[in-house]
């Protein structure tokens, strides 16, 4: 049997990162994916003449060599940022809003955010003034919180991050309604929800308010090639610190034992299991003491293990999925200047009531809700001369797609296609249906199958009020039940997203780091 200090289950985001944590910590790693490339949903694939996007809208807090957010230190540290040629998105978003007549482009940078909002709702700028500067509290509590690995000093939490102490349990819309901003204010300011996939009656504010303050602040970015480029740049990484990759690899079961439990200590507050190998699709079994799963605990703890403990299948059972994926990919034989497509990324929405809207959003026959980007808007020459390329992405805040018979299968996919289209021209006024040449559509069957998420889900496990984002930060030391077994990517800690799922991987790949060690 080959041996290794740990494996790294999935090339996505957080495990391309916890493997070169990992080699960086010393430990020796091999890294398997079942899929011929790596990235996961971080990737790009071609139609026609046009190479397209497969997820990455904006990566954000990411900023300038000198204004560096927290995704480009970390990218520093782990020694890719110049191995990616970065562009940067010209303006935050554009949202538009049915039942409000919302119709408001809001830029990068704090005093210009503020200075538009104000413009937008006149008597909004003191409330978004002690937005930001709370925004800023909660994100310096979060820097001091992941260094510490969540071992926090609460001495300190009191007296340094005393606000971020205070509304750490509150929601979005709780937050800012005692901030008293106006309602149209916070309509505006909340359009960014749809990212996290919770509506902000049960989206923590401390998480929302964060990733707000990362964009306004640091503004976003895009590879040039795609964000294929940062997950071809990672695995040249791992290699170059002498860390193993396989693809075509698809590791089937996690061997474990049990743990005979230690004198002094109370067995229901013990560890049961410990990881021992990992067996590989070809029956390789690989010995190892670590493994950091970059895929659903669902998956892991239904598929690839028999010792489960019982404690573990409550919880997992307890969460709630989040949203269900569906894309559709245009590719247009018109410039975004000949089609009047103004703005790099829109966000349409029936109604900024986000519990409401959430509602809809569980039906195919009633979602009409989008997140739109026009890459050419950020990168000119992304597409061929007089062409341009978009995509469209919504959520399904249910199973709803699971009641699809396959026989009609194609042609509701058509239907939720054609819905989009007509959305957008009736939104924006951009007609574009005439000027399609390629089209390309994943709904959540798609990622169900290319990823192996349970029902198509993209977002992970479902931000709510008890299992946010300082919740499971506050609870790392409690989520390693299985000895030797973390996971890392949009199910993890840091919750769905790029960035999140980067941050996981660094997290994770360090604690596994500081075990090995422990161990000796």
């Amino acid at each position: 049997m080959k041996k290794y200090d740990a494996v790294v289950i999935g090339a996505g985001n957080g495990g391309l990162v916890a493997a070169i944590r990992l080699l960086q910590g010393g430990a020796k790693t091999l890294l398997v994916e079942k899929h011929n490339l790596p990235g996961g949903f971080a990737t790009s694939f071609r139609r026609g003449r046009f190479e397209f996007e497969a997820s990455l809208h904006e990566l954000n807090d990411f900023g300038a060599a000198d204004n560096a957010g927290d995704v480009r230190v970390l990218f520093d540290e782990l020694g890719v940022t110049d191995k990616i040629e970065w562009l940067q998105i010209p303006e935050a978003y554009r949202v538009i809003s049915r039942e409000e007549k919302i119709d408001a482009t809001m830029p990068f940078g704090v005093k210009e955010f503020i200075d538009k909002m104000e413009s937008y709702v006149p008597g909004s700028r003191e409330s978004m003034e002690k937005f930001f500067e709370l925004a800023e509290e909660i994100r310096a509590a979060q820097s001091y919180s992941n260094s510490s690995n969540g071992k926090t000093d609460t001495k300190v939490m009191k007296t340094k991050y005393a606000n971020f102490v205070k509304c750490g349990s509150y929601s979005v819309n709780e937050v800012l309604d005692a901030l008293k901003m106006p309602k149209r204010a916070k309509d505006i300011l909340n359009a960014y929800w749809c990212y996290l996939g919770a509506h902000c009656d049960d989206l923590s504010f401390v998480h929302y308010a964060s990733m707000v303050l990362r964009y306004i602040t640091r503004g976003a970015a895009m590879p040039k090639s795609r964000s294929h480029e940062i997950s071809l740049a990672m695995v040249e990484r791992i290699r170059e610190l002498g860390g193993d990759v396989w693809f075509n690899t698809e590791a089937v079961e996690i061997k474990t034992e049990k743990i005979v439990a230690e004198s002094g200590e109370q067995e229901e507050n013990q560890q049961k299991y410990r990881v021992t190998g990992v067996v590989l699709n070809n029956g390789e079994v690989i010995e190892t003491r670590h493994v950091i799963a970059n895929c659903s605990p669902h998956i892991v703890y239904g598929k690839m293990i028999d010792n489960v403990d019982e404690r573990i299948v409550k919880e997992i059972n307890a969460r709630k999925l989040a949203g269900r994926g569906f894309t559709m990919f245009l590719g247009l034989n018109k410039s975004a200047d000949e089609l009047g497509i103004t703005n790099h990324n829109y966000f349409l929405y029936d109604t900024m009531d986000t519990v409401r809207q959430y509602e809809v959003m569980k039906r195919i026959d009633t979602n009409c809700v989008q997140a739109t980007v026009c890459l050419n808007r950020a990168y000119p020459e992304c597409s061929p001369p007089g062409t341009c390329m978009m995509y469209f992405t919504t959520l399904y805040m249910s199973d709803d797609w699971a009641k699809v018979k396959p026989e009609d299968y194609f042609r509701v996919k058509d239907k939720v296609a054609s819905m989009m289209i007509e959305r957008f021209e009736k939104d924006t006024g951009c007609r574009i249906r005439d000027s399609i040449e390629e089209i390309s559509v994943a709904t959540p069957m798609t990622y169900a199958r290319y990823c192996g998420h349970p029902e198509g889900c993209i977002y992970g496990y479902e931000s709510q009020y008890w299992d946010g984002l300082m919740p499971r930060l506050l609870m790392m030391a409690e989520d390693h039940k299985t000895r030797g077994l973390r996971f890392a990517g949009g199910f993890s800690m840091r919750l769905s997203g790029y960035s999140s799922a980067y941050f996981s991987g660094d997290i994770t790949g360090r604690q596994t780091v500081g075990d090995i060690k422990r161990e000796g």
